[in-house]
This record gives structure tokens, C-alpha cells and sequence, in this order.
């Protein structure tokens, strides 16, 4: 049961009774946004399509399964999205291709799901729901290879991978139908999103759940490079609490904003922390980065989340050793449930 967090619940009570669409809603970010709207009293439909290996387990919403409705849909599919959208307040829309690997080795369905269905969503918003608020799940990737440290939002955007082309292309559409069509939209940018519920089955959506995958099963952990890259990770409760103040607050209209966190770790600094914290005989490695990850590798990457903090009261609450605990914690009671999918 997931549990309101101070601060901003007053503010949040404004969704009781909402009608809320999440895309992806089955997925990693998507599931815990159904948690917590269940627990505020929205009334939630979930759209995902299931495909296999992007992150969608009718596990994650164990225990609200009778309290949401849930669809079976693909985003790209116009005439259900026409129909989904009709009647909603709010969309969190989450449904993307998120694996930086997955768009170099097949870019066209990358942009098919990252660009075709962004655009699918929002013509049918301003066809059928012109009124709805859209907040959009964008990245750090947009950024690429940063130029100066911390990265705020108006750091140039030269992507390193046709995943951020793309995510960059999603984010923008959004942008656009709210300075064109007065469909108010939000962007946030995620950087390293982790706890409960993230797909664990491979490796190809980021080193965060895979080694705590590795270290919950005891395995050696294996760092690429020096281990000295920089990073920022953000608790997926603290994700949440932001989704759910750009929904309440007009002034996150037509915005972008970074998320982020005040620890910023290296890679190995990371690692003795997760293997500190879940015990074991797990160990790590430092090892030469394959060729393919290196030519997208984006170095050290920290973000300023100075401008959603002062102009939503947003910033993160919980510390990286406090939200490894209870990630690790997760795992080990239903690891099944996600080490071989369902």
C-alpha cells in the first residue's frame, strides 16, 4: 500500500473523483502513479500494451487490480486512443520505448512508439478532449554528452543515441500542442528513475535495475569504464509526487522541467552502496565498455532541478541508501514476478 507523502497531499486531493488516463500504466512509473491515485481517490484507467521486454507486468498493480480499469491497447493505435481519451481530466502519459541500446538496433520502432504514437495521443486529445492536462515522461538523454554540470533545462539538446532524437521529437509535439492548440501539457525530464516495479528482465533499460537485479541474486556486478561517472537518481515515489504537482498546477503548463536528486554518486560509489545494502557474497567488476555502449555513452550527468523546486515546490525526499533499502526489499518478496516476466 503505497502511502501519501507530506507536503503536498493537500494539494493532491484536488484529483479525488478525477478521471485519469496513464499510458504505459502497466509499466514501471505508470503502476506506482495508479497506486497513489487509487489511494487519493482518482478514478483510473491504465492503457499498455504489453509488448514483451518494455517493461509492462500485470503484477504491478497487485492489490488495486479490482480498483482501476485496464486496457490492452497500443498507443499507436489511432481509433482506440479517439476513444480512450474522451472524458479524461488528466493523462499521465508514460508509453514509450525507453532502451537506448533497442533504438540503435531497430530505430524505426523506436520512432514509431517515441514519435508516431506522441502525436496519435495528442490529435486525438485536440480532436475529442481538448480540455484534458497531459503530462508527458520525457529524459536527461535529450542533453546527451553535457557541456557544463549541473545540467538545467537550458542546456542545448544534442542527443547521443536515436532514442533521445526521438524522446526529444515527443516532448517538443507536446510543447507544441499547447503553445498551438491550448492543450495545457507538462514535460519532466527523468534521470535515473529507480525502486519497485521496474522491468528486471534484461539489461537494456539502464545499469540501475540491473545491478540490483545482480546483487539481490548475489552475482558479480560489472562496471563499464573507470566506474567514475557521475550520476543522480531519483526515487520513483519522489517521480510520482512530481507527476502529480505538474497535473494539479497551471503554471507547469507548456513547461519543461528537470528531475533529479541532491546526492550525486559515482558509478562505484553506487555500486558499494547497493551491495552494502543488500548483503550477500555479491562483488563487482571494473570492465572495458563494449564498443556499441561506449559511442552513446554520455559521460558524467547531474541535473538542476532548481527550476521545478522553486516554481512547484517540488524536490526529492528520499535518500539513495533509504530508497536501495526498499527496492531490495521488493525484489526479494516478488522477485519471481519479475526476474522471468509473466
Amino acid at each position: 500500500m503505497s502511502v501519501l507523502v507530506k507536503g503536498n497531499s493537500d494539494l493532491w486531493t484536488t484529483l479525488k473523483d478525477k478521471k485519469v488516463l496513464i499510458t504505459g500504466g502497466l509499466g514501471f512509473i505508470g503502476s506506482n502513479l495508479a497506486h497513489r491515485l487509487v489511494d487519493i481517490g482518482a478514478n483510473v484507467v491504465l492503457v499498455d500494451s504489453l509488448i514483451p521486454d518494455y517493461g509492462g507486468n500485470l503484477f504491478n498493480i497487485q492489490g488495486i487490480e479490482d480498483r482501476v480499469k485496464t486496457n490492452i491497447a497500443d498507443v499507436r493505435d489511432e481509433s482506440s486512443m479517439n476513444y480512450l481519451v474522451k472524458g479524461q481530466d488528466i493523462i499521465f502519459n508514460l508509453a514509450g520505448q525507453v532502451s537506448h541500446i533497442d533504438s540503435m538496433q531497430d530505430p524505426f520502432t523506436d520512432l514509431d512508439i517515441n514519435c508516431r504514437s506522441q502525436l496519435s495521443l495528442l490529435e486525438a486529445c485536440r480532436k475529442n478532449n481538448p480540455e484534458v492536462k497531459i503530462v508527458y515522461a520525457s529524459t536527461r538523454q535529450l542533453y546527451g554528452v553535457p557541456d557544463t554540470l549541473p545540467v538545467n533545462e537550458s542546456h542545448l539538446l544534442h542527443p547521443t543515441d536515436v532514442n533521445g532524437i526521438n524522446m526529444m521529437a515527443g516532448e517538443w509535439y507536446h510543447i507544441l500542442y499547447n503553445n498551438v492548440y491550448d492543450i495545457r501539457t507538462t514535460s519532466l525530464r527523468l534521470t535515473n528513475t529507480y525502486g519497485p516495479r521496474m522491468l528486471m528482465k534484461h539489461n537494456r533499460q539502464g545499469f540501475v535495475p540491473w545491478f540490483i537485479r545482480l546483487a539481490v541474486d548475489s552475482q558479480e556486478i560489472s562496471i563499464f569504464g573507470d566506474g567514475q561517472q557521475q550520476r543522480d537518481m531519483t526515487y520513483v515515489e519522489d517521480a510520482v509526487d512530481a507527476f502529480l504537482t505538474a497535473a494539479c498546477r497551471e503554471e507547469a503548463n507548456g513547461q519543461v522541467f528537470n528531475l533529479g536528486a541532491p546526492e550525486v554518486v559515482s558509478l562505484l560509489e553506487f555500486t558499494e552502496l547497493l551491495l552494502e545494502v543488500a548483503g550477500g557474497d555479491s562483488s563487482y567488476k571494473i570492465v572495458p565498455f563494449p564498443e556499441d555502449r561506449k559511442r552513446i555513452d554520455i559521460g558524467d550527468y547531474y541535473a538542476d532541478y532548481t527550476k521545478i523546486k522553486k516554481a512547484l515546490g517540488w524536490e526529492p525526499k528520499v535518500s539513495l541508501r533509504e530508497g536501495l533499502t526498499r527496492t531490495v526489499e521488493y525484489y526479494r518478496k516478488y522477485k519471481q514476478h519479475y526476474w522471468d516476466g509473466e
